[in-house]
């Protein structure tokens, strides 16, 4: 039986002066191919903070619109407006958190994060109202069905960060052959190595310059070895391989010394994939690249199609990304929440409502 939700209720908002606004704003209704879901947990992104939260830096695709913010949500359908074809009141999903045209060559290859629409591709949280708050108004055509066995936290992390590490992954194709270094364990970091775990890796070593974060991936069982961020790097890396340097890097940190590093510890016929937003980075394409016959890769968020798949693997992997999160605020504390992802003193930070939140 369809629900009847209250008229009104709380969505935050990112004013750009790293403060947020919580404000009452008007219960949607769902039209044709739409559904109102319940929130039950909206995680933080780091591009969030980077983009919207501090000030306001992002264009195109990170250009925030004044909209409810949030682009890491999970809940529960509480409506189906009419034309719904697969999902009905009641299920569990994951909004993937990019709404394209659904026409353009990159949403039918199922990458609506590169959708080249510039009228109809809205990403929720940035030009369209996203997870921060009480219920969500969302396409049919961008969830994912959330198995019974993941919890709404999990899903919220396959929403954009999980799914964005499980992409760069299968780029470079992560097998036991392979030791795999990560620059950059903030909770993509983190996820690049559960991840990777998961899929075989025998050698898992991290590189950050924040001891919680790193203490973090000792602590679960992440990495084989963590390493303090320097100019020695490079040969601790290759000393923990017995001088050959890893096959398989990840950047999740965006820092220009570390994506070097990741260039340079991989050893010859290696892979290498950025997954870490803006900054810049400089090498030596001959010495550092070209001849040790090292492939490069750019990756950007994930597909519909990978998530269903990348959710389907955490059941039968038995991994849980929710214990990545380190701190749960409910929404009249999304201050708090913001301000401590910010700080970077912490793992994943995750507003939560419901059963998520108890």
């Amino acid at each position: 039986m369809t629900q009847t939700p209250p008229v009104k209720m709380r969505g935050a908002f990112l004013p750009g002066s790293s403060k947020t606004e919580l404000r009452e704003v008007t219960v949607p209704t769902p039209g044709h191919g739409e559904v109102l879901l319940r929130m039950k947990a909206s995680t933080i992104c780091g591009s969030d903070i980077r983009c919207i939260y501090r000030e306001h830096l992002g264009k195109g695709p990170e250009g925030y619109q004044g909209v409810i913010a949030g682009h890491e949500p999970c809940g529960q359908i509480v409506q189906a407006g009419p034309g719904c074809r697969r999902f009905k009141e009641g299920d569990r999903v994951v909004v993937y958190h990019i709404s394209g045209c659904g026409v353009c060559n990159d949403c039918r290859r199922g990458y609506m994060i590169s959708c080249t629409s510039p009228v109809y591709r809205r990403a929720y949280g940035w030009q369209r109202d996203g997870g921060m708050a009480d219920y969500l108004l969302a396409e049919e055509k961008d969830l994912i069905a959330l198995p019974d066995e993941l919890t709404y936290l999990d899903g919220a992390q396959v929403a954009c960060g999980f799914g964005t590490a499980y992409e760069g992954l299968e780029k470079i194709g992560v097998c036991g052959n392979d030791a795999v270094l990560i620059t950059g364990l903030g909770p993509v970091g983190l996820a690049v190595a559960m991840l990777s775990r998961a899929m075989g890796a025998q050698k898992i070593i991290g590189i950050d310059v924040l001891d919680v974060r790193m203490k973090l991936a000792v602590d679960l069982g992440l990495c084989d070895a963590v390493l303090s961020a320097g100019a020695d790097n490079v040969q601790q890396v290759r000393d923990l391989t017995n001088g050959y340097g890893v096959e398989r890097a990840v950047d999740c940190s965006a820092n220009s010394a570390a994506r070097a590093t990741a260039i340079r510890a991989t050893r010859p016929w290696g892979k290498i994939v950025f997954l870490g937003e803006g900054g810049s980075v400089s090498f030596n394409p001959s010495e550092d690249l070209l001849h040790g016959q090292k492939t490069l890769y750019g990756s950007w968020v994930s597909t519909t199609w990978r998530m269903e798949e990348l959710v389907e693997r955490l059941v039968r992997w038995n991994i849980h990304p929710e214990k990545l999160v380190t701190h749960r605020f409910g929404l009249d504390e999304v201050d708090k929440a913001y301000a401590l992802m910010a700080s970077g003193n912490c793992g994943k930070v995750a507003v939560c409502f419901d059963e998520e939140l108890k």
